[in-house]
């Protein structure tokens, strides 16, 4: 029996979909087969919100959060402590210990974790906007909010040697995070525990 074929638009959606994160084939299909299903002005209004938010949405050139605004609505905003930088992996990072609701300080986002086997070094992170960032503002604690995996725990050690001759507090993050996970897996009492119990790495 010849097996069925799809239609081409539709095997091209389901590829699509299937490159999103966490968008596994199964879950592709069903998605697919919905949107082509659905009601056309629904699609077109996903679509529009789609590309409006990949066209406006941008990394803060001060801190690298996600924003509309340059700067962002974080750093823009005198009430937070402008003492302290909680360093961060990925944007997403800020918003989730953002919402945990203890930490009012700064933010700056590395874009990454030190890692030479996948080729990338201190110069491909945003380390060197870090310093500038300390030259600039009146910083007296790093708070290092890093993956606990063996990148992450690499990527701390580094940066606290690097940044340790400036004489400024740097402290870790307390293990009260799961090892070898990131900050999206962690409810807020753990990230709020965390950032309370926050221990000098140098």
């Amino acid at each position: 029996m010849p097996m069925p074929v799809l239609p081409a638009p539709l095997a091209d959606l389901m590829a699509a979909l299937g490159k999103l994160p966490g968008i596994g084939p199964r879950t592709a299909e069903r998605l697919a087969l919905h949107l082509v299903q659905a009601d056309p002005s629904f699609v077109r209004q996903l679509a529009t919100t789609l590309t409006n938010a990949r066209d406006r949405v941008q990394g803060c050139a001060t801190c690298g959060a996600l924003t509309e605004l340059q700067p962002c609505a974080l750093c823009q905003d005198d009430r937070r402590d402008a003492t302290l930088v909680c360093v961060v992996e990925r944007a997403v990072d800020v918003w989730l210990l953002d919402k945990a609701g203890t930490y009012r300080g700064r933010f700056h986002v590395l874009g990454g974790k030190l890692s030479p086997l996948n080729g990338i070094e201190p110069e491909d992170l945003r380390i060197a906007q870090l310093e500038q960032r300390l030259e600039r503002e009146p910083l007296r604690e790093v708070i290092l909010a890093l993956p606990t995996d063996v990148e992450g725990d690499a990527t701390s050690h580094y940066l606290a040697r690097r940044l340790a001759p400036r004489g400024l507090k740097i402290t870790r993050l307390a293990h009260g995070l799961p090892a070898g996970s990131g900050l999206e897996f962690a409810d807020d009492l753990t990230l709020s525990r965390a950032l309370e119990g926050r221990q000098p790495i140098a």
